[in-house]
């Protein structure tokens, strides 16, 4: 029993190796983590404003419920909207897929996913940010074509933006409706080959990151490349910095770090 146990870690640990570069650092891929397995994110963003380092910080946890389903929790703390550090709040996520196709080496996959977050910030921005900024839902849908070493993602969702907890209310001239939009290439870069699961994955991603208020002649497009190592398919550490290709929306997103660990528990349940 113990044996067969270990081996299908190693299977399901082995597997993940093979779609390794459509673990996107900024956006989900269609793809969900194996099923019965966790996994937990600790996350730090920081960006320089008048001078003055602002960072957040995110724990979140993950949840492969089935092949088909993937949860997450997430709770945000940060300097970004007030003077001193403060507990924002959190979110909830679910991705589903419902479309695969799977050949060797290849696959094309298709999800839906919806989030919701309840925060506890002023407004000083026209963005709509679920991650520790704004109150609101969001859906959308997320197709993604692996090939080989290469993996391409597209995604497009409709955000909702709310009053934010604290007695915060959205300024009437601030856009309660955002379209959001990302493109998102990864390339497994190391090993070349394949030996056993042990190995040092090293994934190259660019990202393009996109949002629009619409009728407010608000938005922007981000590139954010990045680079990724994965040991021993569990442990994974990223980083990332985003970078404005345009814009005229005021946000705290534009030429930010990001740095992320994150550990995978397999067959947990």
């Amino acid at each position: 029993m113990i044996k067969r146990s270990l081996m299908a870690l190693m299977l399901i640990a082995s597997a993940q190796s093979l779609w390794a570069q459509e673990l996107y650092v900024n956006t989900e891929p269609a793809s969900n983590m194996p099923a019965r397995s966790l996994a937990l994110r600790a996350e730090g963003q920081a960006f320089s404003a008048n001078g003055k380092l602002r960072d957040r910080g995110t724990i979140e946890m993950m949840y492969g419920a089935n092949k088909d389903l993937m949860l997450h929790l997430a709770g945000y703390a940060s300097n970004f909207n007030t003077p001193g550090r403060h507990f924002e709040g959190g979110s909830v996520y679910a991705k589903y897929r419902f479309f695969s196709v799977d050949t060797v080496q290849r696959h094309l996959r298709g999800a839906v996913f919806a989030k919701a977050a309840s925060i506890s910030n002023p407004f000083i921005n026209q963005e709509i940010s679920l991650e520790g900024d704004n109150s609101g839902m969001q859906g959308g849908v997320i197709i993604t074509q692996l090939i080989h070493k290469l993996a391409i993602s597209g995604s497009a969702s409709y955000i909702r933006g709310f009053d934010n907890r604290g007695s915060y209310v959205m300024p009437v001239a601030n856009s309660r409706d955002a379209l959001a939009y990302s493109l998102s290439a990864g390339y497994l870069l190391l090993p070349k080959t394949y030996t056993d699961y042990d190995q040092v994955n090293v994934n190259l991603y660019l990202e393009l990151l996109g949002k629009t208020n619409p009728g407010y002649g608000q938005s922007y497009l981000d590139a954010a490349p990045a680079v990724q190592f994965i040991f021993n398919s569990v442990f994974r550490a990223d980083a990332s910095y985003r970078t404005p290709i345009y814009g005229n929306m005021t946000r705290n997103t534009q030429n930010m770090f990001l740095v992320r660990l994150e550990y995978n528990l397999f067959n947990v349940f």
